[in-house]
């Protein structure tokens, strides 16, 4: 191939360079003939050089290849992206009356900014049929501490929609204390595990017991720290087990494994999975209903827990495998008009949490709806 690119070029060379220089030769006599035959010469050298180069449709669709992938990207790193717009609720004397709290009393929306980059991604709040569209057949596991249970909630919420004796007793056997559950979606195929795993310990087993099974879910959402900050209350064991979770949830999907067909060794390309992390919450101290919590789960010791898992690179933004669900950026937003006990908030929270997910996941899924 290379003897026959150089044979090429050194012909264009001699078609080129050889008449031009004899034209050259006449130049004083006939300027127009001289750049008019070097104009044509050029043409015919770019038609003889064609087949050896790339074609112009090839370079233009490795270039968009490449502007797609990096828009991805941009978008994954633009996700969590939101505003809030809490206010007081016009009529305060009617929630006094119907004994509602004080979460009641204000009105929360948010939405995406309106920045260039987050605009020219797309982001939309999804419906219960999109939704539906997007996790039809899946398995999502949920997997943590109070935090995650809600994020399995307002998931759930979405699923199901406006059947609310479903969501009913959805609800009273989700929150059953300190216990796993597990739902199927009948009508979209959805299977929902709520895994009680207040421990990043307790994240790292469940993800080696996948591994052992051979059995990956679709989706996994998982998070954890707050009981660790309480119980424990030591920022650098906490950034160790992330680091041991990290490594056993980069291995859990292989790349490709091998079959053994006929005495041979076929490649088979792993399952796709799609990971996310739930970050924890902003503590409000003067808010936490216990001493003990006031003590343990300071400010200070909130802000060595969010170093350490920065420095666990556990997370998508750090290289690591998960995608954040930044609740502490909704958290702060959202503010003490959002949360009762300072350190679990307001379901339009988890609900802003849940369409994160979701957008990620139709960006990383590479569909559309």
């Amino acid at each position: 191939m290379l003897g026959a690119i150089h044979f090429g070029v050194l012909a264009a060379c001699f078609v080129l360079f050889v008449p031009m220089a004899m034209a050259g030769w006449h130049l004083s006599r006939n300027k127009m003939l001289f750049f008019s035959g070097a104009l044509f010469i050029s043409l015919a050298v770019c038609v003889h050089l064609t087949p050896y180069f790339p074609s112009v449709s090839d370079i233009v669709a490795s270039v968009s290849s490449v502007v797609v992938y990096d828009n991805r990207i941009s978008c994954i790193n633009e996700v969590n992206q939101i505003v809030w717009d809490v206010k007081p609720r016009p009529n305060p004397e009617s929630i006094r009356r119907q004994n509602g709290t004080k979460l009641d009393y204000f009105e929360k929306n948010w939405d995406w900014m309106k920045s260039r980059k987050v605009l020219s991604c797309e982001f939309q709040k999804l419906d219960r049929l999109d939704v539906s569209e997007l996790l039809n057949g899946s398995w999502v596991v949920v997997a943590g501490d109070s935090q995650a249970r809600f994020v399995a909630l307002s998931l759930l919420n979405l699923v199901l929609g406006s059947d609310s004796e479903a969501m009913g007793t959805v609800e009273s056997d989700l929150f059953r204390r300190h216990s796993d559950y597990n739902i199927v979606v009948k009508e979209i195929g959805m299977k929902l595990d709520f895994v009680w795993a207040p421990y990043e310990k307790d994240l790292d087993d469940l993800v080696v017991s996948y591994k052992k099974r051979n059995k990956y879910p679709d989706v996994v959402i998982m998070g954890s720290g707050l009981w660790h900050m309480l119980h424990v209350n030591n920022a650098s064991d906490f950034e160790f087990w992330l680091k041991q979770l990290s490594s056993h949830v980069e291995s859990l999907v292989p790349i490709s494994t091998k079959e053994q067909e006929g005495g041979r060794g076929t490649v088979v390309p792993g399952r796709s999975m799609h990971l996310f992390w739930i970050g924890m919450p902003v503590l409000i101290n003067g808010m936490l209903n216990t001493d003990e919590k006031k003590e343990k789960m300071s400010d200070t010791v909130w802000h060595e827990y969010d170093r350490s898992l920065g420095e666990s690179k556990i997370l998508r933004q750090m290289g690591g495998p998960l995608v954040l669900l930044d609740i502490q950026s909704f958290t702060w937003n959202c503010g003490p008009q959002c949360t009762l006990d300072g350190m679990h908030y307001d379901p339009a929270v988890y609900d802003a949490a849940v369409h994160v997910m979701l957008n990620a996941l139709l960006i990383e899924s590479h569909q559309t709806l």
